[in-house]
């Protein structure tokens, strides 16, 4: 224990925030002004922090294109973030389930039932990633504010350990993790508005970059076309409405030929993909799949072949 006081004497999350000594007997419009004002700092650490952002997020395209998964592992807040991102992929990108992995100490339950002293166990991180069945040609994305969370460098040690890799994400300058991680990413956000309560900038810096390695990622794994989404799951009115209106706007084609393509294809592998250049190219759908394989489902490189321009 004396030890750990120590450590956390030295990251900067855990030192007192001489700006907000007083918020305590402040009104309400003033301490959500200095809330606002200590987030607003967060943006800039993460800029300053880029190249290694780029160094993490090539190693996770890397994994998927190889064949791997992505174990995103943390506890508390951090977990919950890194369960959310992972969640969210699927339905936002068309990628498989399963293929990027939230690990949460204590699992779905400590969601809404908090699980902290779980955190304080290097075996039981491993054994959660040993449970999903990881390999070496699976990647471990450790996430903890703090950057020293016995639980997620259990997980990060395993996959090293059978010859995988691991990055990392921290709100401290050189954090425990980054003594080990084969990407670590420290970006020092300093004390807190509320000393201890990580989930603030902590919190916030571990939500933006894990948006900023996921969205790039799935950018990179040609889950977008120019900036739109190509792969996602329709199963809503928005979600249809979204999609017609986006195959007008990509290929100048009638609400009509948008809607009949669509139509067709919805709910087959790669729809709004193969709609898009049904519309595009005039051909039926099986003509745009034997073309989409030929370039192994890029939609630029197709148009690119059939000499179509697009904005």
């Amino acid at each position: 224990m004396e030890n750990l006081v120590k450590k956390l004497a030295n990251i900067g999350t855990e030192q007192r925030n001489l700006n907000t000594k007083d918020i305590d007997i402040l009104p309400t419009r003033d301490v959500l002004e200095i809330i606002n004002k200590e987030d607003a700092t967060v943006p800039a650490k993460i800029a300053e922090k880029l190249d290694d952002i780029a160094k993490l997020t090539d190693a996770y395209v890397e994994t998927i294109k190889n064949g791997g998964r992505i174990f995103q592992v943390g506890c508390g807040t951090s977990g919950r973030l890194a369960l959310v991102d992972a969640a969210e992929l699927p339905c936002t990108y068309g990628i498989p389930y399963g293929q990027v992995i939230g690990v949460m100490g204590g699992g779905l339950e400590a969601v809404v039932k908090p699980a902290e002293g779980l955190e304080d166990h290097a075996e039981l991180g491993e054994q959660a990633v040993k449970d999903l069945g990881i390999t070496a040609k699976d990647f471990v994305l450790g996430v903890a504010a703090s950057g020293r969370t016995p639980y997620v460098i259990g997980a990060m040690k395993y996959i090293q350990s059978i010859g995988g890799k691991c990055g990392s994400i921290s709100s401290a300058e050189h954090s425990e993790f980054s003594e080990f991680a084969d990407y670590p990413v420290d970006i020092p956000t300093g004390p807190e508005v509320v000393l201890g309560s990580t989930r603030m900038k902590g919190g916030t810096n571990t939500k933006l970059v894990l948006n900023m390695v996921s969205t790039t990622a799935m950018i990179r794994l040609g889950h977008v076309f120019s900036n739109y989404l190509i792969d996602g799951y329709d199963t809503n009115e928005k979600g249809w409405a979204r999609s017609v209106r986006q195959i007008m706007e990509l290929t100048g084609c009638s609400e009509q030929e948008a809607h009949d393509a669509y139509y067709e294809v919805r709910g087959t592998e790669q729809d709004f993909k193969v709609a898009v250049a049904m519309c595009f190219t005039k051909k039926s759908s099986n003509e745009v799949r034997e073309l989409l394989a030929k370039h192994n489902g890029n939609l630029k490189l197709l148009l690119k072949e059939l000499d179509i321009n697009y904005d």
